[in-house]
């Protein structure tokens, strides 16, 4: 089985992702990077950083282990979000980045995501290289050709700059709640949010290694969405554990997913002339609402498979500007070439500020159809495609359905489950099929 998924390697942390795989991932990383470099005498420079996981710790020690044993210097950035160390990378002109974070997956699990040179992800090709010269022999240096570990104290305020330098329209008046998931978001999004101006009410904002993601972030906003409704506060924002997701609130408690952000944004940057191609481009999980949508408003909408990776490569391929998910992860080019939570949530507080409407009344463009989404687990899914039995009782739920609904089955990149997704005109007909689906899955493949 691949070692890389849909976003770097992700598992149970001391179990499946150990230091010693820590440490030989990061080996092979330097070998390679140190042969890219050529002749040129330059030492490789890698930017290291976590989210609040305690198994964070040991794993960040393996990797920067790995990385100087190697001959790479490496600088270590503390709990900062994944988009800052893309940023970071970037903006030091480092040859690597490594992000420790198993993003909105439960405390116990954790990842490694590397960054290629200018800050985007290492494409399958660079995955492939590395997993395939793990634990190769090789001859080791010594003295001065060892790597040094430097810490970098000046990478929050750096990465804070670069976010306020996004915001045109100061967002004073707007009261704001932000749930940081006890996660990266935790020491640089109430702090970007007021900078910008608004009003902030900081909760899960006090990370101790073992309550990230529990019963709060992205994954859980029913915290937040009594925080708004207590406090009065006109909308609220929702980060996953490593701060690269955002989804909201409104200050009526209704949600407001990825796709109705990216709705919002793609409409702003079309009235300012701003939306390149006159696109967006989405993934095969997007709403059918969001495309009804974006219709209505004379945009194109292009797909990509699920992973904010696909998403980014099709936007640099044909220099699209706006681009994103309905998990909340959205990119906008104009500012960053990955998904950034804190980065959307002040792009989308600045379209209400501009507009002078509530969220709620921004949000209410889209219109999403009824969805269901089931996560089976324990099942063989790498045998879903050879299945007769689910391919028959897929195409029976389309014809069901036929244009007024649609259905996607497929395996998770990033856990070890399939997801059976169902689109209907109600909840009733969505969750009807979605069960009967999952139920033919586990018979088939549990």
């Amino acid at each position: 089985m691949a070692l890389f998924g849909t976003d770097g390697i992700r598992g149970l942390a001391n179990r499946d992702l150990t230091a010693e795989l820590a440490l030989d991932v990061a080996v092979a990383a330097a070998h390679i990077l140190v042969e890219s470099l050529g002749s040129t005498q330059q030492r490789p420079r890698a930017i290291v950083g976590q989210d609040s996981r305690a198994s964070g710790e040991f794993l960040e020690a393996a990797i920067v282990a790995g990385l100087t044993s190697a001959g790479v210097d490496v600088y270590r950035v503390g709990v900062l979000p994944t988009p800052a160390i893309a940023f970071l990378v970037a903006d030091s002109g480092a040859d690597l980045g490594v992000m420790i974070s198993a993003s909105h997956n439960p405390m116990p699990d954790n990842g490694i995501k590397l960054f290629s040179r200018g800050g985007g992800k290492l494409d399958d090709v660079l995955e492939a290289a590395i997993e395939a010269r793990m634990r190769e022999p090789w001859e080791r240096p010594t003295g001065r050709n060892v790597g040094r570990a430097i810490n970098d104290d000046t990478a929050t305020e750096r990465y804070l700059k670069h976010l306020l330098a996004s915001v045109e329209t100061k967002l004073t008046g707007l009261k704001v709640v932000v749930d940081c998931a006890n996660g990266a978001a935790s020491h640089v999004a109430p702090v970007a949010l007021r900078r910008a101006g608004a009003e902030v009410i900081a909760i899960s904002d006090q990370p101790n290694g073992w309550n990230i993601n529990e019963n709060c972030g992205s994954t859980h906003v029913e915290s937040l969405r009594a925080k708004v409704l207590e406090t009065g506060a006109d909308i609220g924002i929702a980060h996953d554990g490593d701060a690269d997701r955002c989804l909201a609130i409104d200050g009526a408690g209704n949600d407001i997913d990825g796709d109705q952000i990216l709705t919002i944004l793609a409409l702003g940057l079309k009235s300012r002339g701003q939306l390149k191609g006159n696109v967006v481009v989405g993934t095969v999980m997007s709403n059918l609402g969001f495309m009804e949508a974006m219709k209505q408003a004379d945009i194109k909408v292009i797909t990509t498979p699920v992973g904010d990776r696909y998403v980014l490569e099709k936007m640099i391929e044909s220099d699209f500007s706006l681009g994103g998910e309905q998990s909340g992860h959205v990119i906008l080019r104009q500012f960053a070439n990955t998904g950034d939570g804190i980065l959307t949530a002040l792009q989308l507080l600045q379209a209400v500020k501009r507009s002078g409407k509530s969220a709620h009344d921004l949000a209410s463009v889209m219109t999403r159809f009824p969805q269901v989404l089931i996560n089976i687990k324990d099942v063989a899914k790498e045998r879903l495609m050879e299945s007769v039995a689910i391919r028959d009782a897929v195409r029976a739920a389309e014809a069901e359905l036929g244009e007024s609904g649609r259905v996607l089955l497929r395996t998770s990149g990033t856990e070890p489950l399939i997801r059976v997704m169902v689109e209907a005109p109600s909840d009733s007909v969505a969750l009807g099929i979605a069960e009967r689906l999952a139920e033919v899955v586990v018979q088939e493949l549990g």
